[in-house]
């Protein structure tokens, strides 16, 4: 949305989130002695390199596979075929699971919208969900494929967008992100050793319904829902090459700049001051800060230009340790945390924000009921 605020709130609502996870876990020391081993380093290269391990604020990630399996060279046909299979039962299990929580029956979902980023297979993961689920066969399908980190938030924004005119309507949003399998041993760049340090596999499902279904009721939530009042997008200009993939023989190559967390900071007060105008609100009426785990030093630079201490953005922190940056996902298992074990008072109004390849953010107007 952009230009003047609008002169009447319009809703929907993120009605439930359901998460699922890989079924191999690993601690962050795990990890850092496997993939210390399959780098090409000795001696204090060697350290320097596993310093990211230990500085990454990370007690467990999950993969698809083991750790021994995911160190093993594949080729860019093996590795494919491997994200297809993975990304398909994951996906189902997440939609299922967001479906029976909320009694919702498949043939009620209007608009289904698939986020992936860390591998290619078309059709999109959206149209094996129809077979899986037993959705209409003339439900709307959305994938969102290229945005990377920032992918979770914009399918909240876009179901926002499609909920507005389809106010009896439901969304059904399937995040996978499967970056385990683009591990690179021989890359030896600063970009990869963050991001091997960083990034975990997960699933994320959300329900969102229009204004009739909100006036419907729903009798079967095991929490309350909490309403969407707005949404805003911004790329910052010039940080196109902060932030990527580049794909190469043997799979995806990542590109994480070092002045990410600069630009957002720099960035940050005027994105939250146009989310919070978009919902004819002010920057200070946000008391609650979904933010996006992107990293250690993004959520501390997030915190410094926001004024906002490590409690205030527990629940990003907590999912980080938990299971690190799960691309798109990440930010719909923080949302997950704040509408349940971190769940604030009735009539908090907050924002969701991630941010992606472009360098872009999206930011989601939220009010707990």
């Amino acid at each position: 949305m952009s230009g003047s605020p609008p002169s009447q709130i319009h809703l929907s609502e993120i009605t439930h989130i359901a998460v699922a996870l890989p079924d191999h876990p690993a601690s962050q020391s795990q990890i850092r002695d496997v993939f210390g081993a399959a780098f090409p380093l000795e001696g204090r290269r060697l350290a320097a390199a596993l310093t990211f391990f230990d500085a990454a604020a990370i007690d467990t990630r999950y993969g698809v596979l083991p750790l021994s399996e995911l160190i093993r060279p594949r080729t860019l046909s093996e590795t494919t075929n491997l994200y297809a299979a993975s990304v398909r039962a994951l996906a189902e299990v997440a939609a299922r699971r967001v479906l029976v929580e909320t009694d919702v029956d498949p043939l009620n979902i209007d608009l289904v919208i698939s986020v992936s980023c860390t591998g290619f297979m078309l059709p999109s993961m959206d149209a094996y969900l129809l077979d899986a689920l037993g959705l209409r066969r003339d439900v709307r399908r959305l994938p969102l494929t290229e945005l990377g980190c920032v992918g979770g938030a914009a399918a909240l924004a876009r179901a926002h967008d499609f909920l507005l005119g389809h106010p009896a309507g439901r969304v059904l949003i399937v995040a996978v992100e499967l970056p385990s399998l683009n591990f690179q041993a021989q890359d030896l760049s600063v970009d990869n050793l963050v991001s091997s340090a960083l990034f975990g596999d997960g699933a994320a499902a959300v329900l969102m319904t229009g204004d009739a279904a909100i006036r419907a009721g729903h009798p079967h939530l095991p929490f309350a829902p909490v309403e969407v009042r707005a949404t805003h997008c911004h790329t910052i200009p010039e940080s196109a090459d902060a932030l990527g993939f580049v794909l190469r023989d043997d799979g995806f190559h990542s590109i994480l700049a070092r002045k990410i967390p600069d630009l957002l900071r720099a960035a940050a007060r005027d994105l939250f001051d146009g989310l919070a105008k978009q919902g004819q609100a002010t920057r200070r009426d946000l008391q609650a800060f979904v933010l996006h785990p992107g990293g250690k030093r993004i959520l501390m630079a997030l915190q410094e230009s926001l004024d906002l201490t490590t409690a205030d953005v527990a629940p990003s922190w907590d999912v980080l340790r938990r299971f690190g940056n799960q691309s798109s996902a990440s930010v719909l298992f923080v949302l997950n945390e704040w509408m349940t074990a971190h769940r604030p008072p009735s009539g908090t109004l907050g924002a969701l924000a991630a941010f992606g390849p472009g360098l872009t953010a999206e930011s989601v107007l939220l009010k707990w009921t």
